[in-house]
């Protein structure tokens, strides 16, 4: 099981940017493959954008492409979520999410039941 821990979050201006980060920790971090996803009030759980374990594949939501990237640092055991050109509508709790591929280094899932592990979330506040 891997342990995650999110951190970055907070409220910023409409335009403004935000990096949010995830630690990992625990014995199957290794070839995982990574996600971000967000839930706004009223609404269900969203995927945002996940990385394979390679970093060689990424996948984003439509509405955060050219806006978001996601990174990771393997070495630090720490994803990635760089946000900027917020907007209000990405108002959201953030929530970093983690699945063991083994040897698919390449692969990286996007659908919220392919993810084992998940974060507590932090709160991303965007003012208009």
């Amino acid at each position: 099981q891997v342990q995650l821990v999110e951190s970055g979050g907070g409220l910023v201006q409409a335009g403004g940017s935000l990096r949010l980060s995830c630690a990992a920790s625990g014995r199957t971090f290794s070839n995982s493959a990574m996600g971000w996803f967000r839930q706004a009030p009223g609404k269900e759980r969203e995927f945002v954008a996940s990385i394979s374990w390679s970093g060689g594949t990424t996948y984003y939501v439509d509405s955060v492409k050219g806006r978001f990237t996601i990174s990771g640092d393997n070495a630090k055991n720490t994803v990635y979520l760089e946000m900027n050109s917020l907007k209000p509508e990405d108002t959201a709790v953030y929530y970093c999410a983690a699945e063991y591929v083994g040897g698919r280094f390449a692969y990286a899932p996007r659908g919220s039941a392919d993810f084992a592990s998940w974060g507590q979330g932090t709160q991303v506040t965007v003012s208009s």
